[in-house]
Order: structure tokens, then C-alpha cells, then sequence
């Protein structure tokens, strides 16, 4: 492929998140228009979300602290300059999310046994399939973050297109062909061996093959914070789905949640490529003025261009549900509406001045918090609201959040919201999202 000058890393690395989200969102659409019921949607939909349920904190939070210890860690070496040198950071890396997946797999054995043994039927589809997928999709998540640390993002890009594609073709071709959702599953397992091959490959160029059980735990020490936090924040999506799952019975209520429980992804890609980008400017005292007014003109910026989006989107959600997907997917738009107004939140970035300041420890108090109110509050919403109470519940949650985080930065680290928030833009913004929903919501304004 041929070198794009306009990509770096920051953006390579989003394009292979979007990647993802469209490939998804494609087999979604393509399921609901195929053969397959509401029932084998949902099998599919459960697979997905269980076998992310039991390892996106533990991944996430590995990924993060290698990212934090590639070029600074006390094992190997203190400087920044990692050119032209084969990490055993990377390796040693591997090696622990690989020993995690194995952990989640061996565990998982004696369950299985557990629900296959019991007289009641298995809610969980293809349980046996599901440990395997876990055991084995996991480590290739590194390969994207080993051509990052490495700077290679035009080969961020090429892996994103290369393999995406691919996954499209393994997932949908046997559905289409006129099998059911086992296939598409299996069409999973083809694309994991295709990236265990890319890793291998990757591993052999860019790593040293070296163990060093000093790192493992200094690793250990940095990630298991932020594992943590990973954990409690972000299970609420998780936890709202078993909420549901245990209040209908149905399969297809939850395939209709799932397929509205969705953040606009242009949103949290760009949200997240800034925050992260910024980390390391707030880790020291002499790049923090800087970063602070970068990260105020950067997300007037996101607030200027990503705000019209949302609401020319919320317009139109209603309308293009039930034609995108099939009509008995037509509630998965007001959930989809609610998931909207998460922008609202999201495009205030108190977390990244707390977390580059490493007060970690505020980070897990307020997701303790978070999930202490996000339950009982789906709960509560669930009964007059359905599913789209539930979604309402996670909104209000993570608005309490934020809000909480800024008052912290502003009362203990003494940094006024203005200094990183363009304030009179946000809350005008704001106010005109919300008013337009509710127009919607009421239908006072409504266009299908």
C-alpha cells in the first residue's frame, strides 16, 4: 500500500477502530435482512457480548500500561529512544495477555461443565466455542498497538483494511449461502487464524524474544490500577445488558437493545485519539499551560463539527431504523437517540488532566460510584421504560461523572473549566441537542 503522508499514528489507529465499528455494523444489517431470525441474531449478538464481557477490562488495561512503559520503564530502559532496537517489552506483553486468556479459558472449563450438567438449558450460546474464541482472539489485539509503538501507521491502516475486509467475507458468505449463526461464528475462528499469523510475523520482526518476570510484574504493577478502572466503568454497558437479558426472556429484545446501544463512533474515535494524545503533555508541569489551551481549542473544535453531525443524525434515526435493519428494529432508535446525547459528556475531557496527573486513584472512586448509582438507576427506569430506560440511566450516570471530575479538577487541582473547556460553546450546543430530542421524543417534530 502505498504510504498516505496524512496519516499518523493518532489516525491510523482511529481508522482501524472505525474499521471495526463499520464491519460490525454491516453484519448487522446483512443478518437482519438474511434467513436468520430474531432468535439467531440474538445467539450472535450474546456471543459477541459475553466474550467481550469477560476480557475488554483486563486487554484494555494491559494495552494501556504497555503504552505508558514501551519507551520509560525501570526494567529494560529509562530513555525515550527506542529506534532501530527489537523491544522485549512487547514480548513480555504478549506473553501476560496470553497467560490472562489462558486464566479466562481454564476457569471457564469447569462452568461449562457446571451448566452442561445442570437440568435447565443454557442461556448462553455455544459455550464450548465462546471459551476458544476468547482464549485465542485476544492476543492478536497487540498487533495494531505493535505497528503503533513502532510508527508504522500506514501499516495500522493496511492491517484495519486487509483484515476487516477479510472478516466480512468469513462472517457473511456462509449466512448468506443459507447457514446459520454457528457458521458466522466459525467464520470469526478463520479470521483469528489469518491475525495469528500476522502476529507471529510481527512478533519475529519487532520484538526480543526474551522473559523477564521483573517487567511481568513492574507491568503488573503500572496496569493493574487501570484494569481495574477499566472493570467497574466500563461493565455498565455490560451490566445493562444482563440487566435486560434477565428481565425478557426474549433473544430478540436484547439483539433490539444491542442494536441501538450504540455511541455515534465518529464521536468516540475523535474523543478518544485527542484524550489519549494529550496524556503525555499533562505528565509533567512544564507541558500542562500548553496542553490545557490545546486541548480547549482542539475540543471547540470536535464541539464546532461533531455537534451539527449528531443532531442531523438524531433527525433522521427514527426513519432509518426499521429501513436500515427491519421494522420490529424500530425501538432501536429511540435507545440509538438517547446514545446520541452522550456527546454531550464526552466532549469534556476532565479524565485526561486527571489521569496525565496520575491521580488514579480519583479515576476508580467516581467508577465505583458510577456503577453504585448506574444500577439500581437502570432498575428504577426500566419498569416505566423498558430498554430505553436503561440506555437513560447510563446518560444521566455518565453526566454525574464528568461533572464530578470537573469539580475536582477545578477544586483540587485549581484548574478552571474554562482554562480546558470552551464553556459558552459546550453549554449552547448542549441545550440546542437536548431540546431537539426531546422535540423528537415528543414528536413534535417528526419526519417518517
Amino acid at each position: 500500500m502505498t504510504r498516505l503522508k496524512f496519516i499518523d499514528n493518532i489516525s491510523g489507529l482511529q481508522a482501524v477502530q472505525l474499521l471495526r465499528f463499520a464491519t460490525f455494523l454491516i453484519i448487522s444489517i446483512v443478518f437482519t435482512k438474511s434467513h436468520l431470525s430474531r432468535a439467531q441474531i440474538g445467539n450472535w449478538e450474546l456471543f459477541l457480548f459475553i466474550s467481550s464481557l469477560l476480557s475488554f477490562f483486563w486487554v484494555s488495561g494491559i494495552i494501556q500500561s504497555l503504552l505508558t512503559l514501551y519507551s520509560r520503564n525501570r526494567t529494560f530502559r529509562d530513555s525515550g529512544d527506542t529506534a532501530g532496537r527489537k523491544s522485549p517489552e512487547l514480548f513480555n506483553a504478549f506473553l501476560l495477555i496470553t497467560f490472562f486468556s489462558v486464566l479466562v479459558f481454564t476457569v471457564g472449563i469447569p462452568v461449562k461443565f457446571i451448566i452442561s450438567s445442570s437440568q435447565q438449558q443454557s442461556e448462553i450460546p455455544y459455550t464450548g466455542l465462546l471459551l476458544l474464541y476468547i482464549l485465542l482472539s485476544n492476543p492478536v489485539t497487540l498487533i495494531e498497538y505493535i505497528y503503533l509503538l513502532n510508527n508504522r501507521p500506514h501499516r495500522i491502516l493496511q492491517y484495519g483494511i486487509y483484515t476487516y475486509g477479510a472478516q466480512l467475507l468469513f462472517v457473511l458468505a456462509p449466512v448468506v449461502a443459507g447457514f446459520d449463526e454457528k457458521s458466522a461464528i466459525l467464520g470469526l475462528f478463520a479470521i483469528t487464524g489469518v491475525r495469528w499469523i500476522w502476529l507471529i510475523i510481527l512478533l519475529r520482526r519487532y520484538t526480543l524474544i526474551k522473559v523477564s518476570y521483573d517487567f511481568i510484574r513492574e507491568h503488573l504493577r503500572v496496569g493493574m490500577p487501570l484494569i481495574l478502572t477499566f472493570l467497574i466503568s466500563g461493565s455498565a454497558q455490560y451490566l445493562d445488558g444482563i440487566i435486560i437479558s434477565a428481565r425478557y426472556a426474549d433473544p430478540g429484545v436484547f439483539a433490539m437493545y444491542r442494536y441501538g446501544a450504540k455511541e455515534f463512533p465518529l464521536v468516540l474515535l475523535l474523543a478518544n485519539g485527542l484524550s489519549n494524545a494529550l496524556l503525555p503533555q499533562f505528565s509533567t508541569r512544564e507541558g500542562m499551560r500548553d496542553a490545557l489551551v490545546t486541548l480547549r481549542h482542539r475540543s471547540e473544535r470536535l464541539i464546532k463539527y461533531l455537534f451539527p453531525i449528531i443532531m442531523a443524525t438524531m433527525l433522521v434515526a427514527r426513519w432509518v431504523y426499521p429501513r436500515l435493519f427491519t421494522p420490529e428494529f424500530t425501538r432501536s432508535a429511540d435507545v440509538f437517540m438517547i446514545y446520541l446525547l452522550l456527546i454531550i459528556p464526552r466532549l469534556v475531557f476532565p479524565q485526561t488532566i486527571v489521569i496525565g496527573r496520575r491521580k488514579t486513584r480519583v479515576t476508580l472512586i467516581v467508577a465505583a460510584v458510577e456503577i453504585a448509582v448506574n444500577i439500581p438507576l437502570s432498575l428504577l427506569l426500566i419498569k416505566p421504560y423498558g430498554v430505553v430506560g436503561v440506555a437513560l440511566a447510563t446518560f444521566v450516570v455518565y453526566f454525574l461523572e464528568k461533572g464530578f471530575l470537573i469539580y475536582y479538577v477545578w477544586k483540587k487541582m485549581k484548574i478552571r473549566p474554562a482554562e480546558y473547556i470552551p464553556v459558552t460553546r459546550w453549554l449552547i450546543c448542549s441545550a440546542l441537542l437536548l431540546l431537539l430530542f426531546v422535540l423528537i421524543d415528543h414528536r413534535i417534530i417528526d419526519i417518517y
